[in-house]
């Protein structure tokens, strides 16, 4: 069985920022990619940014040059630094991870966003 537990998130004002982080545990052996999606009410869920085994990074559009994936202390952790923070990033941020485990994709229980004034 795999876990993917998220940390971070929580309430800011637009041009702030904040820190999600990501772990997975279990019967993994290999990581192939680690993603963040989120979801705003009445919206798809969508992409964010992706980490993938060779470092190789993703970005959607809308997150671009403000938001940045990194791996974190170790190789089962990722990072979602998010800078100059909208109103339109608020949603429940998700982490997904694709792996060699049971089941191949995980996801974690997301924790919330919220960036308002």
């Amino acid at each position: 069985q795999v876990q993917v537990v998220e940390s971070g998130g929580g309430l800011a004002q637009p041009g702030e920022s904040l820190r999600l982080s990501c772990g997975a545990s279990g019967s993994i052996f290999i990581i192939y990619v680690m993603s963040w999606y989120r979801q705003a009410p009445g919206k798809q869920r969508e992409l964010v940014a992706s980490f993938t085994r060779d470092g190789s990074t993703n970005y959607a559009d809308s997150v671009k040059g403000r938001f940045t994936i990194s791996r974190g202390n170790a190789n089962n952790r990722v990072d979602l630094q998010m800078n100059s923070l909208k109103p339109e990033d608020t949603a429940v941020y998700y982490c997904n991870v694709r792996h060699s485990g049971p089941g191949s994709v995980t996801w974690g229980q997301g924790t919330q966003v919220t960036v308002s004034s």
